[in-house]
């Protein structure tokens, strides 16, 4: 899965940012569970990636609620 940029998450509906954020969630389990099993991974970087992208989207979710309360 490609990593998500703030623009390309901002296009996306509520409902398929919370999907998102749970598939990204799911591959994030598999990454650490293949660490855990002392194999090595295939990109390093990637278990980084997925929770910075996981956080990303929490913070755009939050700041779209914020601007709902607003109104």
């Amino acid at each position: 899965m490609a990593i998500l940029r703030a623009d390309d998450i901002r296009e996306l509906s509520h409902e398929d940012m919370v999907a998102k954020r749970n598939e990204i969630r799911f591959e994030l389990a598999r990454e650490r569970a293949l660490l855990a099993t002392g194999s090595a991974p295939e990109n390093p970087g990637r278990i980084r990636e997925l929770r910075r992208t996981i956080a990303r989207i929490n913070t755009i979710i939050n700041q779209t609620n914020e601007k709902n309360k607003e109104r």
